[in-house]
């Protein structure tokens, strides 16, 4: 059970799969585990990395967009340019509403809009670490009831 749990636990942290996918593989491939604690699992470990993407991830992709390894500048190029891109678009919908905005960019599962993604557009928009946090895990836990809902109904798991 514990390697069960390791499984969801580990692809919940993956970047754009994150709980969207955890969440499903938790429930929909039946591994024994109760649908409350697949949840739990998974949001713990889609919040665990939301810390250091939001104080380390724009450093070291700053750092990395000036070195000259073509592979390292296009790979730090692509991720800054896409946290900007979301922040900007969350800024213009939302105005004064970031905080649901964000929450919302990360609740509503669809690739792409997940804690990595969210957490990386607020550190591009110096939202607050507390404030990003809180939105983003509000989000992630939307964004599980939705994927256990739909989990549940779509791969019969319902008991």
């Amino acid at each position: 059970m514990f390697w069960k749990m390791l499984i969801v636990f580990l692809v919940s942290m993956v970047p754009v799969i994150e709980l969207r996918g955890a969440v499903p593989i938790g429930i929909g491939l039946e591994m024994g585990i109760p649908e409350w604690a697949v949840l739990l699992i998974a949001v713990a470990g889609n919040m665990l990395p939301v810390p250091f993407i939001y104080k380390f991830a724009r450093k070291f992709l700053s750092w990395g967009a000036e070195r000259e390894w073509k592979p390292l500048k296009k790979f730090c190029n692509f991720w800054l340019n896409r946290g900007e891109k979301a922040g900007k678009k969350l800024e213009a919908k939302a105005g004064n509403g970031v905080f649901v905005a964000l929450l919302l960019f990360v609740g509503i599962p669809i690739p792409g809009t997940g804690a990595w993604t969210g957490t990386l557009a607020a550190s591009m928009l110096d939202l607050g670490y507390k404030k990003s946090v809180l939105a983003v895990l509000g989000g992630v836990l939307l964004a599980g009831a939705i994927m256990l809902f739909l989990s549940m109904g779509v791969f019969g798991a319902i008991r």
